[in-house]
C-alpha cells in the first residue's frame, strides 16, 4: 500500500526550500523602515544601500546552505543549517523582540520574526532532533555558535548605540 508522507513531516530538503522565501518575506518588511529606525539607534548608522547588501549576502547563504543539503545531506550541511538559522531565524527574531519591548513599539521586521522565523526555526530544529540528523549536543552548540555573532551585534544596537559590522 502506497503511504502519503505527511506535510508536517518534510525532510530538511523539503523544509529548507521554505528558508530563502521567509528571508525574502522578512526582508520585504523591514525594508521600508528599518534603516531609519535603525539610524535613530545607532550613532554610527548604516545607508540602504549597505543595508540591501547585507541582506542580499544573507539569501545567497541562505540558498548556499539550501543547496549544500540538497547536494549533500550530510552531517556538516545540518550542522551548518542549524548554525545559519540559528543566526539568521533564531537570534534575529529575537533582536526584533527585545528591541520592540525596550522600544515599547512595532520593529520593522518583527511581524515575520514574530510570525515566521521563530515557528519555522523551531520546526526546522525539531525535525533534525527528530531526524537524528544530530545528536542533540551539535545542536545545540551548532545553535550557540551560530546564533552568537547576531546575539552580540543586537545587543549592541539596543543597548549600546553601536554595532559589530
Amino acid at each position: 500500500m502506497l503511504t502519503v508522507p505527511s506535510l508536517l513531516q518534510p525532510t530538511l530538503r523539503a523544509l529548507l526550500l521554505a528558508a530563502p522565501l521567509i528571508f525574502i518575506a522578512h526582508f520585504v518588511e523591514e525594508g521600508p523602515a528599518f534603516v531609519t529606525w535603525f539610524n535613530a539607534h545607532v550613532a554610527r548608522g548604516i545607508t540602504e544601500p549597505l543595508f540591501r547588501t547585507v541582506n542580499h549576502t544573507a539569501l545567497a547563504i541562505t540558498v548556499a546552505v539550501v543547496v549544500l543539503e540538497w547536494l549533500s545531506a550530510s552531517t556538516f550541511s545540518a550542522a551548518l543549517a542549524v548554525a545559519w538559522l540559528s543566526l539568521l531565524m533564531f537570534a534575529n527574531a529575537l533582536f526584533h523582540v527585545i528591541a520592540a519591548l525596550v522600544d515599547g513599539a512595532y520593529v520593522p521586521g518583527l511581524v515575520t520574526a514574530l510570525l515566521l522565523y521563530l515557528p519555522f526555526y523551531a520546526w526546522f530544529v525539531a525535525r533534525v532532533v527528530q531526524l537524528r540528523r544530530l545528536p542533540l549536543g551539535v545542536v545545540i552548540g551548532a545553535a550557540a555558535v551560530g546564533a552568537l555573532p547576531m546575539f552580540v551585534h543586537g545587543y549592541l544596537i539596543v543597548f549600546e548605540g553601536s554595532r559589530l559590522f
